[in-house]
């Protein structure tokens, strides 16, 4: 809750990541509540009126992922609203003519994103989320110690690179720098 917060307002692409975690961490302990604590929540160096605050931050997401259907797999609305938002400001950046550096990365970027999208069966995810199911992968793979190929590095880093600059793009936006006409 507090890890969210924090990089809900310095960094969206880290956030989103992290929430996709947590939605994995509760599915990993079967939307047990009881587990939860004692897996998650015990882990906090808080006091125990923090600790429960926490603890009904998950009961909530645990409540959203069964009504919205994503207990198995896929994304909270709250999630998917994330990558819709950043979405929008991907194509409006894409429009500025003030963002020539971002449109370069994003082009260098592209290559990257349509052979990820061929290797997943073709589906017709939105970019920015192909790219952030990239980046998820390579963590759960980095997690669990497997080898990571040269060129799957060479695309995490690019994709890496152009979610940072997205998200700093997001970041003006949301405090009102972001000038992307005259």
């Amino acid at each position: 809750m507090f890890i969210a917060r924090q990089k809900r307002k310095e960094n969206i692409a880290e956030y989103l990541l992290y929430m996709w975690q947590v939605e994995d961490l509760i599915r990993a302990n079967c939307f047990d509540m009881d587990q939860i604590r004692a897996t998650i929540v015990s882990q906090y160096d808080q006091p125990d009126n923090v600790k429960e605050e926490i603890a009904h931050w998950y009961e909530d997401l645990i409540e959203m992922m069964r009504s919205e259907g994503v207990m198995e797999k896929g994304h909270i609305q709250l999630n998917k609203n994330v990558i819709i938002t950043l979405t929008d400001l991907h194509l409006r950046l894409l429009k500025s003519p003030k963002e020539m550096v971002y449109g370069a990365t994003y082009y260098k970027t592209l290559p990257y994103i349509v052979q990820l999208r061929a290797k997943s069966g073709g589906e017709d995810l939105p970019e920015i989320e192909v790219c952030f199911n990239a980046l998820y992968g390579y963590l759960i793979l980095k997690m669990q110690g497997k080898a990571i190929c040269v060129e799957t590095m060479e695309a995490i880093k690019q994709i890496s690179a152009f979610l940072a600059m997205l998200s700093a793009k997001y970041r003006d936006d949301i405090n009102g720098e972001l000038k992307l006409e005259d």
